[in-house]
């Protein structure tokens, strides 16, 4: 039953004339790898957007589809376009609104006036970068050229033709790509990137021709009933060309800041765009558009609440607002009228039917890790999630019911074998799983322990709730021996034994005070004011922040030519917020630093030829983890079927636990 203090969360609103059954929506996020050689969508995405449908929500938005191709040249397979080859493309279309409609969900599709400086090389068929005036692109030291009035005029002609085979295919609405994120339509709104003398520049009246001309193109040619939504970025946190201001920080706005967008969402609402898509962010201080973990919920909120007070059309806004409390309280107090929910529909398709019946600890919860969805493209996967293998490839990885039911056996409650567990016990097999110490959750349980990693432990309580939901009989403070795995006389056995920290042996450390990173994390040991960390993976930068926002004084020592090198590459917005954190406070690091031993005035170190002492109440070592095989290595000529995941394969990430655990259990 749904929870009266939800109700408002439920309650429909319009977008022009199109009603919206509840105040969720689906926000637009790119589907790079469901996009086939024509330039459309492929059945996957099908399921994909029909799975979120499925789960409550009432808008579905798009990621961005090409309006041409021809001025801004873009690689076939990246974005879909309706224009490129609209037939294929339409009979696609109409099978994503057929899916989607008989939920009682409604789907606007993204369009988009292309990339602009902010293209990446890989996004295009040459190095042909447009923008509105000449300016460097955003990666690249390559300029990009300034577009005429005439290429600009055939890109609205784009738009209006695009919108057109939206409509005809069913589509209930399109959103404007975007005054965000630097985007090519973004860049014609800032004086920073627009120094154009024709119709598409000078005052900023001037430099919103161009969104405007989009508006009523698409209007004149399917109708003013047609809804127009636009996405809008409320602030641009530009620093400095390639380089963003972190929260707190005080800098003087490049982009176009907060007085100016309310003057602009005035005469953009004035000239008929039904609603706003509201965020903050360029590729310039790319984490605002993309927050990682190191934000707070609901980080948008300040900025959408003055944009509100100049509106009265929709605002929909994202932006890690998953908490259905603090969502419900947002639209109440007036800061927004939709809830724009992104990544954690992506972790859990049926997000909105829980919290509408209050199902909240049912939640999988997304870790704002960005690995799945951001990560896996880049190693040239599709875009999926951490800790949902089946995002984005819900038609090739069901979990089917077992033709057999098993005695199955998981060696480890860490996210491997929490997973590993699940997905076997919802395949209907009998699921026995020793963990020998006293709670599950695995590196989970350490690595959620600094404050802007809590959804770390919120997942531990997620896979808590599923052992217990689905009947899995979990051992606790009880050591998997060989002996008693035999007892079970198990069909399969996963063995997920995790790791442990690698202890770096240097002179001096047996008689000062020298601690893993694990055991301050835990909290076991008193630290000092001056703490120095050996280890500039992401444990040691993670833990310096950490440390950093407590008050400490932290040095990093990295042996690397750089830091978060070591280990699984971190997706670009959160590897570029945390170094930005942690030089905004004074984190110290030093990087071609071998570390050589500890006497009672700190650190010694080597620089070049030369020796040095760092000062320092505390050495800390987060040099990385070492996988255990112990039992694995006991077990494996057993029987055909046993598995090692997780850390005890390969110290990897989460993602690659749960991924494991996911595969393995989804086929035995």
């Amino acid at each position: 039953m749904m929870k009266q203090k939800y109700k408002p969360l439920f309650e429909p609103f319009n977008i022009g004339h199109v009603e919206i059954k509840n105040k969720f929506c689906m926000a637009p996020m790119g589907t790079l790898a469901q996009t086939d050689e024509t330039n459309s969508y492929t059945p996957d995405a099908v399921d994909y957007f029909e799975e979120r449908a499925r789960g409550g929500v009432g808008l579905i938005i798009t990621g961005a589809n090409w309006v041409e191709s021809a001025i801004e040249k873009h690689n076939d397979a990246f974005f879909p376009s309706p224009v490129t080859n609209e037939s294929v493309y339409e009979k696609i279309g109409k099978e994503i609104t057929d899916k989607v409609h008989p939920y009682g969900t409604k789907i606007f599709m993204q369009l988009t006036a292309g990339l602009g400086r902010s293209a990446l090389p890989t996004a295009l068929k040459d190095t042909d970068f447009v923008a509105p005036s000449k300016v460097m692109n955003r990666w690249i030291d390559e300029e990009c050229r300034a577009l005429t009035t005439e290429e600009v005029e055939a890109i609205v002609r784009g738009f209006a033709e695009s919108a057109h085979i939206a409509q005809k295919v069913g589509f209930d609405g399109v959103e404007i790509h975007a005054m965000h994120e630097g985007y090519l339509l973004d860049c014609f709104t800032m004086t920073l990137f627009n120094q154009r003398e024709d119709k598409y520049g000078g005052d900023l009246r001037g430099r919103l021709t161009f969104p405007i001309e989009i508006l009523k193109a698409i209007k004149q040619r399917c109708g003013k009933d047609f809804p127009v939504i636009l996405r809008f970025s409320i602030k641009s946190y530009i620093k400095q060309l390639r380089q963003g201001a972190v929260p707190g920080e005080e800098f003087t706005e490049l982009g176009r800041d907060v007085e100016e967008s309310l003057e602009a969402a005035k005469i953009l609402q004035e000239a008929g765009y039904d609603g706003f898509d509201a965020d903050a962010g360029t590729y310039d201080a790319w984490y605002w558009a993309h927050p990682p973990m190191y934000f707070e919920k609901g980080m948008y909120l300040p900025l959408s609440e003055q944009l509100k007070k100049v509106t009265n059309v929709p605002v929909i806004v994202a932006g890690r607002m998953e908490n259905p409390d603090m969502a419900v309280e947002a639209l109440q107090n007036g800061k927004i009228d939709a809830v724009g929910i992104g990544r954690q529909l992506l972790t859990d398709p049926e997000y909105v039917n829980k919290v509408m019946i209050d199902d909240l600890a049912d939640i999988r919860p997304c870790l704002g890790c960005h690995d799945g969805c951001f990560g896996r493209l880049l190693e040239g996967g599709r875009g999926s999630c951490a800790v949902n293998p089946q995002c984005g490839r819900e038609n090739f990885v069901r979990i089917e019911p077992a033709v057999k039911q098993k005695n199955i056996l998981v060696v480890g409650g860490g996210p491997a074998g929490l997973e590993a567990a699940r997905v076997s016990a919802l395949r209907g097999h009998q699921v026995t799983l020793f963990e020998a110490r006293e709670s599950v959750g695995g590196s989970l349980l350490v690595g959620g322990i600094p404050a802007f990693k809590h959804d770390d432990l919120d997942l531990v309580e997620w896979y808590k709730h599923q052992m217990q939901k689905l009947n899995v009989d979990v051992h606790l403070n009880e050591e998997a021996t060989k002996e008693k795995i035999r007892d079970l006389k198990p069909d399969a056995i996963f063995v997920a034994e995790g790791s442990t920290p690698i202890q770096l042996k240097l002179s001096g450390s047996e008689n000062e005070p020298v601690h893993l990173a694990d055991e301050v994390l835990k909290n076991q040991v008193s630290l000092g004011q001056q703490c120095t960390i050996i280890g500039g993976g992401l444990v040691g930068c993670e833990l310096a922040l950490h440390l950093a926002l407590q008050g400490k004084k932290v040095s990093i020592v990295e042996a690397l030519p750089d830091i978060l090198k070591s280990g699984s590459p971190l997706p670009p917005m959160n590897e570029w917020m945390l170094r930005d954190l942690l030089a905004f406070h004074n984190v110290e690091i030093l990087t071609n630093i071998q570390a050589r031993e500890i006497t009672s005035d700190g650190l010694k170190i080597t620089v070049g030829e030369n020796e040095q002492t760092i000062a320092a109440d505390n050495i800390i070592i987060a040099v990385g983890y070492r996988a255990k095989g112990t039992l694995f290595e006991e077990l494996r000529y057993e029987s055909p079927y046993v598995y090692r995941l997780g850390d005890s394969a390969k110290v990897r990430n989460i993602r690659a636990a749960i991924w494991d655990g996911f595969e393995v259990a989804r086929t035995i």
